[in-house]
């Protein structure tokens, strides 16, 4: 620790800080522009400057910049020096002289940095009259929007865009004595990350383009914390709602998950909630063959426990997207035996694999902190970037930590960003990845490996092998591979903090063998971390519950065992071949579906009883390290919509039960789960509960400045309406309630006195870039036994050569697109790429087609045409097909399957 003093009095803070960060972290107020906690320093905006004295006995100083002082033990400065005021001041008053009088109309107004500061700063006058500098604006796509005129040159979009995400398509351009932020022609943003320039931008230069098109202030936004539904990260954000419509999803800080950003997925896929496929209202179906019809939630309430009380077993197919009180109220609903997850036979092995190493793995579960502090990694079979990219962003962070080490033998502190780059330039630390064609983030990486699947895993396993020789051997490698095996040894065994990381690709042998690497880097001395990926947002939540998959779930109904089944927040359609599904659908006798969209499902359904979103509830999900986490609703629900565990709890109370009598808060759901399942014990204590209140007020999800509450409901009433009942949390939808900080897990909004913008987040945290005060939100529910002592998987595929006439066909994830949800945003959807078939050069050649083209396919029981994409990354022998996207309908991937140019007739082989 180093003691520091400011305006005469001391604090202590800790070492290795600059003197605005270690300022900041102790509650002071100094103004800042191009300073960020995750990039660092590098003294352009001068707007931080303060008075620099040598000692105790110096009286007169020197002005000097704080980002750019290093906080050691008995530094002296002074913020509130009259020639430091006056030297900020006239920094706000240059930068504004250029400034649009833009505010009322500007997009950042009420939330906007360079507001704050310059009411910070005392600037009040402007004295400027001259002509302003113009710049014309670009067209950067559906997301980002872009205002020029607005910048004041601090830098921080081209140092978050180019430095610290990689980005390439984005730069800063100067001629004379103007510079300009943006890309060399119109065109969308091509980084995964680009929405965070939205909260970076300290003024309106980049908004969200999303919002335009419903805007609304922020001080109008009603908040509450919640989690990302379109991966299985588990990213914390900060969704806002205004007249029943969902308008915007920001960053919430969570320093051991997401820190500071989130992906475009995650912060422009949130449009579903208002799209025209939501279920609004209850819908029955009378008889077979019959349209369905808009029916009263109470009679379609009734019409379910009819039928289900009718059939003499009833199943449940629950759901990866659905939260874990939906999952166990539904398991609870037709019993253990009768629940089933509602995913693939192979996804379903995949995430009961992927549970089991992590219980009986020695390495411990990496966070995307720990990913991110990582000084190697290894990644197997699956490309990050598009799956899970927020883990793509952290091993873009992590291949900066064995470069600074240079830096730190040079004395150059790690917030020092100029520095560190003259010192390190292009150097990169040590990260493989090993995947069946190029991914996006192989411009990071030292080596890059692509085969097919089982390939992969032999690789990781051989790398196991060379560390501990009691692993099982790879009798033989590709020549390729071989060299190497030592480098990924040497990497991974000369790192302090190294880490595996792997999703499967669809093989279970891709995960045995980075369990294999990860174990075996443990017991010779290198403590290394493992993570695994999970496809959705509760995953692994819905694998912690146990069951079954798709298939005996069918078997269980086509043998005429099972005769009604309860679907929740799920399309199976999406989940197996349409003609399984068919026959399911045909052959049972009654079809309940709980759901917030519809789909193909829904519409075979008898009863659909319309379910609430994540913005419309509360609840718990699992992240791919085993985090619990809690969210909240944003907003009530409107028409019929309920919560889904709230439907199956009046199901069973309708059936009779009454062992959900005193079911009447999802408090009480996540004590009954825990009672039912040990490993559940700490939900209870995973967030305040309802009852709690901090000087007798519930937490206000309304900002003090809310307007227009009686005008909201005007149609209805011209007076006030009362707010919603909310039993299950300690937050209400008002403004009436307390507006100062509470614990981390409750926090719906970043605002402090004095900083309304994004950085206010300053004032929440026990210091810049640690941990929220209180502690980060959640709590890791998977941890490895303490005498985790596992063996390793010994089952090492056997290197095979395709039959002739077959290709392996694999699946290419796409970060727009893949996943379901976001899928149905216009401004996602207008990103996603139409279906298509990949190929090699060679293959492409080697069966007279080119881009675009047309080839028949024939793989998994599904045929069908598609325009050729030729994929230079992608090894002879292999077919690229993307996952998710309608026309085909899924596959359990990776497959063998034929391909055939239609213009020749001929099956094409290898």
């Amino acid at each position: 620790m180093a003691k520091i003093i400011v305006n005469e009095r001391e604090y202590e803070v800790r070492d290795g800080q600059n003197m605005l960060q270690a300022a900041l972290s102790v509650g002071l107020d100094l103004p800042y522009f191009c300073w960020h906690p995750a990039m660092g320093s590098i003294g352009a905006c001068r707007q931080c400057a303060v008075r620099l004295f040598r000692d105790a006995n110096d009286t007169r100083g020197k002005l000097a910049m704080a980002c750019m002082t290093p906080a050691n033990d008995g530094t002296r400065i002074s913020i509130d020096d009259a020639e430091a005021r006056d030297f900020r001041a006239s920094v706000i008053e240059w930068l504004m002289a250029s400034h649009p009088h833009d505010c009322p109309v500007c997009d950042e107004g009420g939330e906007c940095h360079l507001q704050d500061m310059t009411v910070m700063t005392g600037h009040n006058y402007r004295r400027y009259s001259g002509r302003k500098r113009t710049f014309r604006n670009q067209d950067l796509g559906p997301l980002v929007n872009h205002e020029m005129n607005r910048c004041i040159q601090c830098y921080r979009c081209v140092r978050f865009y180019r430095d610290y995400a990689d980005g390439r398509d984005f730069d800063v351009f100067g001629i004379r004595n103007q510079v300009y932020y943006g890309r060399q022609f119109d065109g969308v943003l091509e980084s995964e990350f680009s929405g965070n320039l939205v909260e970076i931008c300290p003024t309106g230069v980049f908004t969200d383009k999303t919002l335009k098109g419903h805007y609304t202030r922020k001080w109008d936004l009603q908040t509450a914390p919640s989690v990302c539904v379109h991966c299985g990260v588990g990213c914390n954000t900060i969704p806002g709602e205004r007249y029943g419509a969902l308008r915007r999803i920001y960053n919430r800080y969570n320093g051991e998950v997401n820190g500071y950003f989130i992906c475009d997925r995650g912060r422009f896929g949130y449009e579903f909630v208002n799209g025209a496929r939501r279920l609004h209202h209850a819908r029955v179906r009378t008889e077979r063959g019959a349209e369905a019809a808009p029916a009263d939630s109470d009679e379609a309430l009734r019409l379910a426990a009819t039928l289900l009380g009718k059939a003499k077993r009833v199943i449940g197919i629950g759901s990866p997207r659905a939260s874990l009180e939906a999952n166990f109220a539904l398991r609870t609903l037709v019993g253990e035996g009768n629940f089933y997850a509602g995913v693939s036979e192979k996804e379903w092995r995949l995430a009961r694999l992927a549970l089991d190493i992590m219980q009986g793995s020695p390495a411990k579960a990496a966070s995307l902190a720990d990913v991110a502090r990582a000084d190697a990694a290894l990644v197997r079979g699956e490309d990050v970037t598009q799956t899970a990219p927020m883990l793509a962003l952290a091993l873009r962070q992590s291949v900066r930590q064995a470069p600074l080490r240079k830096a730190a033998k040079l004395r150059i502190p790690d917030w020092d960003a100029a520095g560190v780059r003259n010192a390190v330039q292009e150097e990169k630390g040590p990260l493989y990845i090993a995947s069946t064609f190029g991914t996006r983030l192989d411009d990071a990486a030292k080596r890059t490996y692509r085969a097919p699947p089982d390939d992969i895993a032999r690789l990781g396993f051989a790398v196991a092998h060379a560390l501990d020789a009691s692993s099982p051997p790879v009798p033989v490698l590709p020549a390729n591979a071989r060299p190497l095996v030592g480098e990924i040894v040497d990497a991974l065994t000369g790192a302090e903090e190294p880490v595996v990381l792997s999703g499967g690709c669809g093989s279970e042998a891709v995960l045995r063998a980075a369990a294999n690497v990860a174990m075996a880097l443990c017991r010779k001395g290198h403590p290394a971390r493992l993570c695994l990926t999970a496809p959705e947002c509760n995953s692994t939540g819905l694998a912690l519950l146990g069951g079954e998959g798709l298939e005996p779930a069918f078997g269980a109904v086509t043998s005429g065992e099972a005769d009604a089944v309860i679907i929740l927040e799920n399309d199976l359609y999406r989940r197996a071949g349409a003609a399984a599904v068919d026959a399911f659908l045909e052959e049972v006798g009654s079809v309940v579906v709980i759901d917030h969209t519809d789909g193909e499902t829904a519409a075979r359904a008898g009863v659909v009883l319309p379910a609430a979103t994540f913005a419309e509830s509360d609840g718990v999900f699992v992240n791919n390290e085993g985090r619990a986490q809690r969210f909240y609703s944003v907003m009530t629900p409107r028409g019929d919509v309920r919560e889904s565990w709230r439907w199956l709890r009046d199901l069973a109370l309708a059936a009779g039960r009454a062992d959900v009598e005193a079911w009447a808060t999802v408090e009480d759901v996540d004590r009954a789960l825990a009672a039912a399942m040990p490993i559940f014990a700490p939900l209870p204590e995973i967030a305040p509960p309802a009852g709690f209140r901090i000087a007798g007020q519930r937490i206000a999800r309304q900002p003090g400045r809310y307007s227009g509450r009686t005008a909201i409901t005007a149609n209805v009433s011209v007076h006030e309406t009362p707010p919603p009942e909310d039993t299950d949390s300690p937050l209400v939808f008002s403004m009436e309630g307390y507006q100062g900080q509470p614990p981390s897990a409750l926090i719906p909004r970043f605002w402090a006195p004095g900083w309304n913008s994004v950085q206010a987040l300053n004032k929440f945290q026990e210091e810049i870039g640690g941990p929220l005060r209180g502690g980060d939100p959640g709590r890791r529910l998977v941890e490895p036994a303490e005498d985790a002592a596992a063996d390793y998987f010994a089952d090492v595929p056997r290197h095979g050569e395709p039959s002739a006439g077959n290709y392996l066909f694999v699946p290419a994830h796409h970060i727009f697109g893949s996943e379901e949800l976001s899928a149905l945003a216009p401004g996602i959807a207008r990103l996603a790429p139409r279906p298509y078939a990949g190929l090699s050069p060679d293959d492409a050649r080697g069966a007279s087609l080119a881009e675009a083209n047309e080839v028949e396919v024939s793989v998994g029981g599904w045929s069908g045409r598609l325009p050729v994409r030729i994929i230079d990354t992608l090894p002879p022998g292999m077919v690229a097909l993307p996952v998710g996207f309608a026309g085909r309908g899924p596959l359990e991937l990776p497959a063998w399957g034929e391909l055939r140019n239609p213009r020749d007739g001929r099956g094409q082989a290898q």
